[in-house]
């Protein structure tokens, strides 16, 4: 019994590689060009937010 219990740990470690393996490699999700502009003026809107008055002229104390 105890001979199956340790043929048994390495199975499901193989079976657990398998089906992270397949996952791993599945295509990437496709994201149309609008969408995805959409996403950059975002991320560009929010960085352009988060960095002003940060330049070395605009910092209190000067």
């Amino acid at each position: 019994m105890a001979a199956l219990a340790w043929l048994i740990i390495p199975v499901v470690a193989a079976l657990l590689a398998a089906v992270w393996a397949g996952w791993a490699q599945r295509a990437p999700r496709a994201t149309g060009d609008p969408a995805s502009l959409a996403e950059h003026k975002r991320f560009m809107a929010a960085m352009e937010r988060t960095t002003a008055g940060s330049g070395p002229d605009e910092r209190p104390g000067r």
